[in-house]
């Protein structure tokens, strides 16, 4: 298994930047009737996160993930850190080449060593 980090260009800064989930988003209920005093604390699967940089880098998010998904599996690591899962090496060249063809240097991959 290779796993690379998925690098977007800030929208207003320019940096390379990729998400990372900082509290897990916090869930509850309102009932009509009643008070629920219920929550519940529930992590981002890779693709929500993504989706949710919409806005705040200069790609489409939504358009990222359909590439991505042709060469590997977005997903967050320890609730936290966004990856991408990709079975073989050739995927990953793959995958740089679809990332440049279609966004330029706006989005990019690293594969990075040591991430359980």
């Amino acid at each position: 298994m290779i796993r690379a980090k998925l690098w977007f260009r800030c929208a207003a800064m320019h940096d390379p930047v990729t998400p990372r989930v900082a509290q897990p988003a916090l869930v509850g209920w309102e009932a009509k009737k009643r008070r629920v005093d219920l929550t519940i604390e529930r992590a981002f699967n890779g693709e929500e996160l993504v989706r949710r940089m919409k806005g705040w880098v200069t790609t489409d998010p939504d358009k990222v993930t359909e590439v991505v998904k042709k060469y590997g599996k977005l997903k967050v690591l320890d609730d936290r850190e966004l990856v991408i899962e990709i079975e073989k090496q050739e995927d990953v060249a793959k995958l740089e080449k679809d990332l440049l063809d279609n966004f330029g240097s706006e989005v990019d991959i690293e594969v990075v060593k040591g991430i359980r």
